[in-house]
């Protein structure tokens, strides 16, 4: 006879609650009653330890009956007690799971249940529901029926053999709120999501799926069968030793779980034990994905409590410079909400994101060192990231990465680090100097490498929009400073030279002033070169924004009115110096055209857009008209 029972709460307000709002998909509800059952075959398996006549071959079952609307999970675990189904289903957020856990001594048992409150997710997707099952400690079987309101109903039945049926009655579509519950029915939607949520759950997931004989000729149209299939993998790949897995394994796991056509650059397989307890299985893509860079682009590993998914990308266990890793991890020391769906934030997961972290850049550094065409591989694809993140916050990560970086040099094709930098640098170096610019053959060409070139001394290339705003984060490299050959003093002259550029400067104090005076407010200054040997002239900059990062600055769409201050600098040992001198000494007017001239072309040699450049033509095609008078 059935026995209607009352919920042990505020029952119908707290199992609303449950139903409607811990859970923000509803699909969550199969990988719950998965969980369950494999908790279930647990506790079976356990107490089989002291009792073999409770050894079976374990399995989850599913089976769909569309005709019916029902949806049933039938596990062989250990069953539940008339006592077991009033305590646990009849009180809402009581997990029989973790009871039987604290229950046992000193056991490292898995279990997946920890709130008790998974199973009435199924309500979110059914109007009833049913359960059927018999305790391996009774020879009577039991049922559990319920619509989801104030109250169930218990009743025995008959039960063959120990375990679980759970009956799902699927709720028909509701066309207000335009919810589809026929998915729910369809063998390709229970499919997809025993591979998604519950792939690795230790227990086979068997169903009967559809088959297909292809058309012969006697039968032209294909013939249909069911046959039963398990579902699920099983024994996930990151939790198999190491030393059993063939590369081969690898590279087939990452293609097919990221949908990626070629075989990782870098796979980080790492088990840790101790007070911290997870595993990670980390990728690092041979090309980046094509939105990278794009704002839509998402970070994040993929994250599993105990082999059962629970979230695709947790944006928390990778910092921003590694965001290319693809990958994931699986903790049973994680503190998930009371869905599972979301982390809280906790001390363990700092602890497991700092640990990922720090075995990354450890995997890179031996890759650097010990695999250098692979590394360079990876930073031509990657660096700008670890530039990026050097210069991220402040540069608080400056003392981190700064040894992952590397510049191709005016004396190297290959790329080079600080450090082998320092090592080759020449005993007079006082500097670690650098120049930007587009390229290696638009930076060598340029005016300021001169003196640079004539000192035989190695310039690191900066070809990259980020390198001098994360330069001037570092701003010294061990005891070396870092110089841009571009902007301000290289201090190369010794004394007796810069003594003969400043005598210079005195007895032309009338001529560069007239040059400054005509350019008005284009230059902060006009000043004879300390860094020119063969080139006219050129264009630097001050302290402080550089040439190259206005260009940068003004080429972003919130870009401000940020400007360098550019410095005319005429080499004192050209000759066309000596011929401003002559002109300023006799045709003092025509200063102010070459001044023109000569700011036009400094900034047409470093790559500026002219301010006027029609005015600049005009002036070029009078000064070929007059030469040739």
């Amino acid at each position: 006879m059935a026995k209607t029972k009352q919920f042990k709460t505020e029952s119908k307000k707290l199992l609303e609650l449950m139903i409607n709002s811990i859970y923000t998909h509803k699909e969550i509800f199969l990988r719950e009653l998965i969980s369950n059952a494999s908790d279930a075959i647990d506790k079976r398996h356990y107490k089989a330890l002291t009792n073999s006549e409770l050894i079976t071959d374990y399995e989850i079952f599913i089976d769909i009956d569309s005709d019916n609307r029902t949806l049933t999970i039938t596990d062989n675990g250990v069953g539940l007690t008339e006592e077991e189904l009033v305590n646990n289903l009849g009180t809402i957020a009581r997990s029989g799971s973790k009871e039987f856990k604290e229950g046992l001594e000193n056991s490292d048992l898995e279990i997946i249940g920890q709130f008790g409150v998974g199973f009435y997710s199924s309500f979110m997707v059914s109007d009833k529901v049913v359960v059927e099952t018999r305790s391996v400690d009774s020879e009577l079987g039991f049922k559990w029926t319920s619509e989801g309101t104030e109250s169930y109903t218990i009743s025995e039945t008959q039960m063959e053999k120990p375990g679980t049926k759970i009956t799902l009655h699927i709720r028909d579509n509701n066309d207000e709120t335009e919810e589809n519950f026929d998915e729910y029915l369809q063998e390709h939607a229970i499919k997809e999501l025993v591979t998604k949520y519950s792939d690795y759950v230790r227990y086979p997931i068997k169903m009967d799926v559809t088959k297909y004989d292809a058309p012969t000729k006697e039968d032209e149209q294909a013939i249909s069968y069911k046959e039963l299939a398990t579902l699920n993998s099983m024994i996930p790949l990151w939790k198999k030793n190491k030393r059993e897995i063939e590369e081969v394994e690898y590279n087939d796991f990452y293609k097919r779980k990221f949908n990626d056509y070629t075989d990782p650059l870098k796979v980080i397989h790492t088990k840790v034990e101790g007070l911290l307890e997870y595993t990670s299985l980390l990728f690092i893509p041979k090309k980046a994905p094509f939105d990278l860079y794009s704002e839509k682009f998402e970070k994040g590993l993929q994250l599993y409590s105990k082999g059962v998914f629970i979230m695709d990308k947790n944006k928390e266990l990778l910092p921003d410079y590694f965001r290319f890793v693809r990958g994931l991890v699986d903790s049973s020391d994680l503190s998930l909400n009371i869905s599972r769906e979301m982390l809280q934030k906790d001390v363990q997961l700092k602890k497991i994101s700092s640990a990922i972290e720090g075995k990354i850049r450890s995997d890179l550094e031996k890759m650097l060192k010990n695999d250098r065409e692979t590394y360079n591989e990876f930073f031509q694809t990657y660096g700008i990231n670890l530039k990026y993140g050097t210069y991220d916050g402040y540069g608080k990560n400056k003392e981190k990465l700064q040894d992952l970086i590397m510049f191709k040099t005016s004396k190297n094709d290959g790329f080079v680090t600080f450090q082998e930098y320092v090592e080759n640098i020449k005993e007079d170096q006082k500097y670690i100097f650098y120049a930007t610019g587009k390229n290696k053959e638009s930076i060598l060409l340029s005016p300021q490498m001169d003196l640079i070139k004539k000192h035989d001394f190695e310039v690191l290339l900066f070809t990259d929009d980020i390198d001098e705003f994360m330069i001037n984060i570092l701003q010294k490299y061990g005891e070396l400073e870092f110089k841009s050959v571009n902007q301000g003093d290289l201090g190369l002259l010794d004394e007796t030279e810069k003594e003969e550029v400043e005598q210079l400067e005195k007895a032309n104090k009338n001529l560069l002033k007239q040059i400054k005076k005509a350019l008005k407010d284009k230059v902060k200054d006009v000043k004879l070169s300390t860094r020119l040997t063969d080139s006219p002239v050129c264009i630097v900059s001050g302290e402080g924004v550089s040439l190259e990062m206005e260009k940068v600055l003004k080429s972003m769409p919130t870009s401000q009115d940020v400007k360098a201050d550019k410095i005319l600098e005429i080499n004192p040992n050209h000759e066309l110096f000596k011929m401003l001198e002559k002109v300023q000494e006799t045709n003092a007017s025509k200063v102010d055209t070459y001044a023109e001239l000569l700011y036009n072309q400094a900034l047409l040699i470093e790559g500026i857009q002219l301010e006027d450049p029609v005015k600049f033509s005009n002036l070029m095609i009078e000064l070929m008209i007059e030469s040739n008078k």
